[in-house]
């Protein structure tokens, strides 16, 4: 099994679990792999390290520390303080959008293609006050909006459209 670091044509990093090297270049050719945040099927591959499992083998270490090198990492900041590195930030902003929008998806209720309908219906009080989301073109968002009603649009990841698991 090789894990590939991939990205999808609008930056967002991501990882793909492939038998092999074929198997990878087979699936993108077919438009197979898709991004999970914007659900973009162009994905290359990124540089990566392959992570070793070389048995608990390690280089022995020479006990005998240098006075310099014990001076100059006494200078260096805790390993608290040091900036978090570029990747690992957007590996945290994309778990959080993706948790958001697991929340949101949880707490609403999909309509579909009728959401302009419902969304008047619950805004001049014909049914009940609840969350909704859906399918509208720029048309009906206009109109709504021209009516006082405020909607927003969510991207959703193809992966999350289907039933969440």
């Amino acid at each position: 099994m090789k894990v590939l670091d991939l990205c999808c044509s609008s930056g967002h990093p991501f990882e793909g679990w492939f038998a092999s090297e074929s198997d990878f270049q087979q699936q993108n050719e077919r438009g197979l792999i898709e991004c999970p945040m914007c659900g973009d099927v162009t994905a290359t591959r990124r540089p990566s390290a392959p992570r070793l499992n070389l048995s608990g083998a390690r280089e022995p270490r020479d006990t005998r520390e240098s006075k310099d090198n014990r001076d100059a990492r006494d200078d260096e900041p805790a390993a608290s303080n040091r900036p978090t590195p570029a990747p690992a930030i957007a590996a945290e902003l994309q778990a959080a959008y993706l948790g958001a929008v697991r929340a949101l998806m949880a707490r609403t209720e999909d309509v579909g293609p009728r959401f302009a309908e419902e969304a008047r219906r619950i805004h001049y009080g014909e049914t009940p006050d609840r969350g909704i989301r859906g399918q509208v073109t720029a048309e009906e968002r206009e109109a709504l909006q021209d009516e006082g009603i405020e909607t927003f649009s969510l991207p959703v990841p193809k992966a999350m459209e289907g039933p969440l698991q």
